[in-house]
Parts: structure tokens; sequence; C-alpha cells
């Protein structure tokens, strides 16, 4: 593991998709923040009318789906997967595994700037667990408890 004296504090689009693989337009962060290795990040969703989602979530009253807020929170702790394991120049996949507790306390619209908090409630070997919560000007929008299991296989050419 890491350091978090070795971790930047915040890493922008560029260094996203040096961690993980996600791609317009399923890449759901902007920038993370906030990164203690093994324990926390924070990851930024700007969100705005260009996202495809949209055009049809809902057509006259825009909300983003809450659905993508939790892979949103999936990708932030991908990045502090990546970041903490020191995995950046490995190539790894990091797979959703569960989600419980899933609630949505309020819609996402845009306009609206996306705060992502992700905990380690505990990880052992490849398998994480975080406790997340989105937040707008600090209200929870939405809150849900998931895992995910690391792969760094496609790295020596292996299939997973």
């Amino acid at each position: 593991m890491s350091q978090s004296s070795d971790l930047p504090q915040r890493v922008g689009i560029v260094e996203i998709q040096r961690l993980i693989p996600h791609r317009y337009p399923f890449l759901m962060i902007d920038a993370v923040e906030d990164i203690v290795a093994s324990d926390r990040a924070t990851g930024i969703k700007n969100v705005t009318i260009n996202e495809p989602y949209f055009q049809g979530h809902f057509p006259a009253k825009p909300l983003m789906p809450g659905v993508l807020i939790i892979e949103a929170m999936a990708q932030t702790a991908s990045v502090l997967i990546s970041l903490s394991m020191g995995l950046g120049d490995k190539d790894p996949l990091v797979y959703f595994m569960t989600v419980d507790k899933g609630r949505f306390r309020r819609p996402v619209e845009p306009g609206n700037v996306l705060k992502l908090h992700t905990r380690v409630a505990r990880s052992r070997a490849m398998v994480w667990k975080f406790d997340g919560v989105a937040t707008v000007n600090g209200a929870r929008a939405a809150e849900a408890t998931f895992s995910a299991m690391v792969d760094i296989s496609r790295a020596s050419g292996q299939t997973g």
C-alpha cells in the first residue's frame, strides 16, 4: 500500500483516465480530492445538461439517474483503490460486486456540483467495501454501501 503522503491530494481528469478505464459517455467523475490512502476520497462530478442521459431522463425535468450517482461513487472508489495499491501502471479493472442500502434523498440536476464522499469500510486482499454519500451544496442526495473486486490480470495478458 502507498503511504498517504505519497498520494496526490487531488487528481484531475487526465490522471483519472490513467487510473480507470472508463471513458465518455460513461466516465462519471471529473476530479478526485481529499485522498487518503486506503481510507477515503471525494469525487467531483460537474453535472451539465450536455450529459446524454438527460435527453430521456426526463426531458421536461432533467434528473441524474440514481444508478449513475452510485456508479460515480464506485468510480471514485476505483481511483482510490488504484492509488492506494499503486496500480496506475498495471491497467487494473475494479468490478462492482454488491450495492446495499442504496437511498436517494434529493434530485441531482444540471448545474449541480455532485460531491461523492467514499470511505473504506474494510479491505481484504483484492476485495474492498465502501460507504458512499453523495452531496449537493452539503445536502445529502444519495448514499450506499458497496463492494468491489480488483483484477490486475489484464496487465499480464491473462483473462479473468
